[in-house]
């Protein structure tokens, strides 16, 4: 099991494949025991992928201590000095996206190419769903509030439609949950990313980027919605920003996705 000392904590790491390094920051609650991997995904044909447990997740230590956007840069960027990878592409989804929006401002010199892919800014550019006002609700109710807000399609009638769909759905995610929480301090880490993804700003910040930048996401996403990533585009010099068929989870429900991340990554 690859560890590495960085800052205050351990932290659990994963390097497969050949080509151009490429650092990739997962959403909430990422684990990287959980298939489908981005090791399983067409990008991992095509570059060298450092991936890793952010802290209070999967195989990385769980303090139980406050957590701040910038403790996670600061890992992110910690982890890649640890490693030696001085400059790599960076590929962020969704709370990932924060995160590297993050370590882009602070340490530019380490980021080539960046991938920001269904998130937010916070601040005047919008927020992501406020996922941490869900975790009062039963589990079922928050599982089902979940799912409508990563794809606005799902509406009160659209269930009715197709209700056993639907509740394959919520069976879905509800076993997964079972499967996931080993432990009490995984929820507690989880926690802990949610207190911090509240205070998430870089909206006033993002002019200083000058790496190229793709944006990308979903139409139908009601978590980091459209707006949102028109405002990260407004904001960042030159950037693209290219919407595809799906919600939250686009990039793997468009196959246009990935290949269109990929020649982005790709480009000279």
């Amino acid at each position: 099991m690859p560890r590495i000392r960085v800052r205050d904590i351990s932290i659990y790491y994963e390097i497969r494949g050949e080509g151009d390094p490429l650092f990739y920051i997962g959403g909430t609650g990422g684990d990287l025991r959980s298939s489908p991997s981005i090791f399983e995904r067409p990008v991992a044909k095509h570059f060298r992928i450092l991936a890793y447990d952010q802290r209070g997740l999967g195989q990385t230590d769980k303090p139980d201590t406050p957590y701040t956007m910038g403790d996670y840069a600061e890992d992110a960027n910690g982890l890649l000095a640890a490693l030696g990878w001085d400059r790599a592409h960076v590929l962020g989804v969704s709370f990932g996206g924060m995160v590297a929006q993050e370590l882009a401002i602070r340490h530019p010199t380490r980021v080539k190419r960046l991938v920001l892919a269904c998130t937010s800014s916070g601040g005047a550019g919008g927020s992501s769903y406020p996922l941490h006002e869900l975790w009062t609700l039963p589990v079922r109710e928050r599982i089902a509030r979940q799912l409508e807000v990563s794809d606005t399609r799902r509406d009160k009638q659209w269930q009715a439609m197709n209700h056993r769909r639907w509740e394959a759905m919520i069976a879905t995610r509800l076993a997964a949950l079972t499967a996931s929480s080993r432990e009490f301090r995984q929820e507690r880490g989880l926690l802990r990313q949610l207190d911090a993804r509240k205070t998430h700003d870089t909206y006033d910040r993002l002019p200083q980027l000058t790496m190229p930048v793709y944006i990308c996401g979903g139409r139908y996403d009601g978590n980091a919605t459209p707006d949102n990533l028109r405002a990260l585009k407004r904001q960042i010099p030159d950037a693209t920003l290219e919407f595809f068929q799906g919600g939250h989870g686009f990039l793997n429900e468009d196959p246009a996705a990935w290949t269109s991340v990929i020649a982005f990554l790709q480009a000279s």
